[in-house]
């Protein structure tokens, strides 16, 4: 047994139990950070505007809150606010970001950019240090408390803007700010987390494996998986344990972990502990907190105010837009097992600000929630309303009855040569699959799965069609289309353009030229 990881493990223990606990209320203490978030800001051009100083004296805060300050999109938060908070200081909140976040999965001059504050940085230290005083709560052996953590994140060479700022993924952004003690235990370091381009860093990550003593993994689960094939390639390993033998613990975010697992499993030589974390550009909101389960405990008192508005009537249209006045409840109104679309206001400076993920509570004491997908991953244009979670059950179910691992796929309403709709999927698989055994048994499971595919599949949706790919091929379209690295969210709920244009692209690829 390890002196070192011991006394680390009981300092943490110890730090758990001297923890106290407020005895308020999840919904007293959210009121009390919408406070604190309104009277920090109530001196900025967004607090003025809006009369935080006023509100702040209403007996009902947050309901003179919600009925005087709009719900946001990126598109009117940044026309309105966010484009003058690149130039100017004070005008969401105060001073001016160091950082703007561009959006996973967007590049260029459409990047959606979230101004990245020191109080935000901050917020998102606090998370994390909630997430490792929940460690106790784990049984978790003491070799784990002096191995290295591998954070797979977006590149850390963040980019000068002519305004000032620099700009970078909010993981890559994250990595710059690590304090020098955190390079201890922080792998790959900072050097190889600058690498921009994804197989070059990967290639040095792989290089620089035996070296490693990691305890630890962090990122999304597709990269992440790539990455530890990748290391188990190049060494000749049967498994990613003989390199990593205490590797222990696996961080997954981003996406829903389950289409995965089968796959992680199959590269490991031992169990791995798998605890899902809630981490976007705009905060750090959940983490696992307690063994056995995938659930989320939202953090409650860490800069973040919450609302969350019913995905389905009088909250969201067919195609996931919010009504023109949405349903909108707090904590002590929301319901269990209820899809719901995150609207957030936090000290980043953003101000009932839809996300763009839905989310159901699974225990509402403690609070914890489930990611359910993104509101444009409901695939609802003829009313079937599928969400990614239905989609990645149906999946999996599908999978084992046929015994094959497929964790990738994309899928999208598309009109065929009769004008009639179809779901157009594309299923992402090393092994061989009968497409239109698959394509049935696909279509049953949802059926059953949920009545309003039922009934679309009886109307106005005339079937379904399925096309196998393999993970080259997969990648290689996310390479063309930009969407390959660390910290991006790969597609699963396709526009009919879109899905088109891959269709085209991977016929293009599988056409056997004519000699």
């Amino acid at each position: 047994m390890s002196l070192i990881g011991t006394l680390i493990k009981n300092g943490i223990e110890l730090n758990q139990k001297l923890t106290f606990q407020t005895g308020k209320s999840a919904a007293e203490l959210q009121e009390e950070e919408l406070r604190k978030l309104m009277h920090k800001a109530k001196d900025t051009a967004f607090g003025k505007y809006y009369g935080f100083t006023t509100l702040l004296e209403a007996e009902d805060l947050i309901a003179v809150y919600q009925q005087t300050v709009p719900i946001y999109d990126y598109h009117q938060m940044h026309e309105d606010w966010w484009g003058q908070q690149q130039k100017y200081p004070d005008i969401t909140w105060p001073g001016k970001p160091d950082f703007f976040a561009l959006s996973s999965g967007t590049t260029g001059k459409s990047s959606k950019r979230i101004p990245i504050t020191s109080d935000f940085i901050q917020s998102m230290r606090d998370v994390g240090t909630s997430m490792v005083k929940a460690i106790p709560n784990f049984d978790f052996p003491e070799h784990l408390f002096e191995s290295e953590i591998l954070m797979l994140s977006s590149s850390a060479d963040l980019k000068r803007h002519e305004e000032g700022y620099l700009e970078g993924e909010i993981s890559g952004i994250n990595v710059s700010n690590f304090p020098d003690w955190y390079g201890m235990f922080y792998r790959p370091g900072k050097e190889i987390a600058a690498i921009s381009d994804w197989d070059e860093r990967i290639g040095r990550i792989a290089e620089e494996a035996p070296n490693w003593n990691i305890g630890v993994i962090a990122g999304i689960p597709s990269w992440v998986l790539l990455m530890l094939q990748t290391v188990i390639r190049k060494h000749g390993l049967k498994n990613i344990h003989e390199i990593w033998p205490n590797l222990t613990v696996y961080a997954s975010g981003g996406v829903a972990f389950e289409t995965y697992r089968k796959d992680f499993e199959a590269i490991s030589g031992q169990p791995i502990t798998i605890m899902d974390t809630y981490l976007a550009s705009e905060g750090f909101f959940s983490y696992t907190a307690r063994p056995g389960a995938m659930d989320m405990e939202l953090a409650l008192s860490h800069g973040y105010f919450y609302e969350f508005v019913p995905f389905g009537t009088g909250g969201v249209d067919e195609y996931g837009e919010l009504l023109e006045k949405p349903v909108s409840h707090t904590l002590d109104e929301v319901e269990l097992d209820q899809d719901y679309v995150l609207i957030v206001s936090s000290c980043a400076g953003a101000w009932r600000y839809v996300i763009g993920d839905t989310i159901k509570f699974t225990s509402l004491d403690p609070i914890e929630i489930k990611i359910t997908g993104r509101t444009k991953f409901f695939l609802n244009v003829v009313g079937s309303q599928l969400s990614e979670e239905k989609m990645d059950e149906a999946i999996l179910s599908v999978s084992s009855s046929m015994n094959v691992r497929v964790n990738e796929y994309a899928v999208g309403a598309i009109k065929n040569e009769s004008g009639d709709y179809i779901h157009q999927w594309v299923i992402v698989t090393d092994q061989n699959v009968e497409a239109l055994q698959f394509a049935n048994q696909l279509d049953e499971k949802l059926k059953d799965a949920n009545k309003n595919y039922a009934v679309a599949r009886s109307k106005a949706l005339s079937g379904i069609n399925v096309k196998v790919i393999n993970k080259e091929l997969y990648y290689d379209y996310l390479e063309i289309t930009k969407q390959k690295g660390g910290q991006l969210k790969t597609p699963k709920v396709m526009s009919e353009e879109k899905m088109q244009s891959m269709i085209q692209f991977v016929e293009s690829k599988l056409t056997v030229p004519s000699l």
